[in-house]
């Protein structure tokens, strides 16, 4: 996978924008913003080097994965029961990366309030 790939992936989900609140190449994918207000974030990666990608996980699943890939492992800079750090580099099969990021947007999405949950369809 690679940056557009991902990218285009995490736009195909309902309510998905993106921005750059840290600096001009830490892109965010966001869920359930308003114009008001941004979403909760569920994805994170460098669009300089996109060598990895920050994913919310639940934390036994977190667990299970970092033992059997080496690609991912506890999340960088974010907090390690509920994050990965998740490898671009080939280690993690594409099919898995896009699982992963699927269950990091539902883990954010179902914790929105009822009604931006519900106004996501």
């Amino acid at each position: 996978m690679d940056l557009g790939e991902f990218r285009a992936f995490c736009l195909t989900l309902p309510g998905v924008s993106h921005d750059f609140p840290f600096d001009e190449t830490t892109l965010a994918m966001r869920v359930g913003g308003t114009a008001e207000k941004a979403g909760k974030i569920f994805a994170l990666t460098d669009t300089f080097l996109f060598e990895s990608m920050n994913l919310k996980c639940d934390p036994e699943r977190a667990i299970e994965l970092r033992e059997r890939y080496p690609g991912i492992v506890p999340g960088w800079h974010m907090n390690k029961q509920h994050w990965n750090t998740v490898s671009t580099d080939g280690s993690v099969p594409d099919k898995l990366l896009r699982e992963l990021i699927v269950h990091s947007y539902e883990l954010v999405r179902d914790s929105l309030p009822k009604k931006q949950r519900e106004a996501l369809g």
